[in-house]
């Protein structure tokens, strides 16, 4: 199992900035997010330990937010600045499974991301009947994840 450190350094390292391609903090929380969901859901095992919890902006693995809390949200995470740790993933499957959600999920824009998880369940869920601007740290379970995940999954391809 990886850390939620290593997903993010995977993720940043992905990022073709020769491209002009840019990477804020708020598309790394989501694209944490989908991996760490679309993982659950096609191997029924967390990529990750670290929970990942229903922020107002969606969600949010907290110590990735703490790591690059001196970016604004929406400002650009420089990949050149940061020691990143190069992964190497154990299962070529895994592997696999990641660079296809990556290359769904990264050709959207944060602001797309942030409000296509306030649409599912899993985030919906873990927020109960708070507004979508309330301050929460309530967890989206691996369960809720898997489940809805997988539903989507067998959706796509009945």
């Amino acid at each position: 199992m990886k850390t939620s450190k290593q997903i993010a350094d995977w993720i940043i390292s992905k990022v073709n900035t020769n491209a002009g391609d840019t990477i804020s903090p708020l598309k790394l929380q989501k694209l944490l997010y989908y991996c760490q969901a679309w993982h659950l859901a096609i191997f029924k095992t967390p990529l990750f330990k670290e929970e990942i919890q229903a922020w107002a902006h969606g969600p949010v693995v907290p110590s990735q937010y703490s790591r690059f809390s001196y970016i604004l949200r929406n400002d650009r995470i420089d990949p050149s600045g940061i020691n990143l740790e190069k992964i190497v993933f154990d299962n070529v499957e895994t592997e696999k499974l990641l660079n296809e959600v990556f290359e769904i999920y990264n050709e959207h824009s944060a602001t797309y991301l942030e409000a296509l998880t306030h649409s599912e369940k899993p985030w919906i869920d873990a927020r109960a009947n708070l507004n979508e601007w309330e301050r929460s740290n309530a967890i989206i379970t691996h369960q809720t994840m898997e489940r809805f995940y997988s539903d989507l999954n067998n959706a796509k391809t009945a």
